[in-house]
């Protein structure tokens, strides 16, 4: 934990401090901000980071070691009166404090506190107000390291992606079976053999299942890939190592020589938009100008929709990435969120544009680190369907 950089964050925000809360390991994100193991807490406790001076902290008896090695004091509850009483004490001098809120729960990732804690505080006269930035600041951002593994696992999941299309077309070129399942067997074992891990996923898909954004083959539920198909690979992984960040990417490809004009068609106008949101990025970046995420996530749906497929594209433009594949930073989204967070130095994200029609759908994935000067994409750029 960063004390010194937090208080500062604080004064730049005009904030009177940072209220961490936790019970049974509701926020992870508080435990590695403030650096601190993920203990047993079955009992509710509190730390605030003042903007100013010591920070303190509030646990119950029987758990009075749960915030051992955090600096600062700690006092001590049993009953819920006591509680009630501590909070108001922890909380003096406070008017306006940050918490893992979202108003609305505008953003999932960091809306981590219950509404009846949020109801405790204010009962203490204090204004909650979202930590969001804060935690993208402190959270999000990535080490040298990071970046570093990063880039070793975008090498080994696009050599990996080759070598999948490679296999689907080696198969349909001699004749033998090959299923969406085999594909994703397939890539699972070359994570491993590559020393990548993944929380879950591929995505391989055919046809009407790429359409699915989220449809993910398994043994007992999956599809035969065979000429003519569209067929869709989203995989994503890291380094099995300390460090490792997530390397999110997808491609898509046509089972034949030649791909049907809609199936063109619709590829170029994703890749189009795909680049008008890489392009905003860079722009901004390098011009040195604020940029939030809605605003990426605009130029690629507006984009969409000028082409008349508005109604087709069915999730945001982009995600963070870091530790997770879906990362504590902005997002650039403009459809599931209203997201207003600033993209910032040293964080990284997807940008995905898709267009899901009845019979097949398109997404065409990149990442996207941003540096403190520029932008920009971490591995292949996809710019034609792959066939096979």
């Amino acid at each position: 934990m960063d004390l010194t950089a937090i208080q500062q964050h604080l004064k730049e925000e005009g904030l009177d401090g940072w209220l961490f809360f936790d019970h049974h390991q509701r926020d992870p994100l508080a435990y590695r901000i403030l650096g601190l193991p993920q203990r047993a807490a079955t009992r509710r406790w509190y730390y605030l980071i003042p903007a100013n001076g010591e920070p303190r902290g509030l646990v119950h008896r029987i758990e009075a070691s749960v915030l051992e090695g955090l600096p600062g004091s700690v006092a001590r509850y049993a009953s819920w009166a006591e509680q009630v009483e501590g909070l108001r004490r922890l909380l003096e001098g406070c008017r306006r404090i940050a918490m893992q809120y979202s108003p609305q729960c505008a953003i999932p990732y960091v809306s981590m506190v219950d509404a009846g804690t949020v109801e405790l505080v204010r009962g203490a006269g204090v204004e909650v107000v979202s930590s969001a930035d804060l935690v993208q600041y402190f959270e999000a951002r990535w080490t040298p390291v990071n970046l570093e593994r990063h880039l070793e696992a975008g090498r080994k999941i696009d050599e990996l992606r080759r070598d999948a299309f490679r296999l689907v077309s080696d198969c349909l070129r001699n004749g033998r079976r090959v299923t969406e399942f085999d594909v994703k067997r397939f890539i699972l074992d070359g994570f491993k053999q590559a020393g990548l891990t993944t929380d879950h996923g591929p995505i391989v898909a055919v046809n009407e299942n790429c359409s699915n954004p989220h449809y993910e083959p398994e043994q007992d539920a999956h599809r035969e890939i065979r000429r003519g198909d569209v067929l869709l690979i989203d995989m994503w992984a890291k380094t099995d190592a300390p460090g490792g960040v997530y390397y999110d990417i997808t491609w898509t490809g046509f089972c034949g020589s030649e791909p049907p004009g809609e199936v063109v068609k619709v590829f170029e106008v994703v890749r189009e938009a795909r680049d008008r949101a890489v392009k905003t990025v860079q722009e901004a970046v390098s011009a040195g100008r604020e940029l939030r995420g809605y605003e990426v996530d605009d130029a690629a749906r507006g984009f969409i929709r000028e082409q008349g497929y508005g109604e087709y594209f069915v999730h945001r433009t982009g995600h963070s990435i870091g530790t997770e594949v879906h990362g504590a930073g902005a997002n650039m989204d403009n459809l599931e969120t209203h997201d207003e967070r600033r993209v910032i130095p040293w964080t990284c994200f997807s940008v995905e544009p898709g267009i899901y029609l009845p019979k097949f759908g398109i997404r065409s994935e990149v990442n996207v680190f941003v540096g403190e000067d520029g932008a920009r994409v971490t591995g292949e750029i996809q710019q034609r369907l792959v066939t096979l």
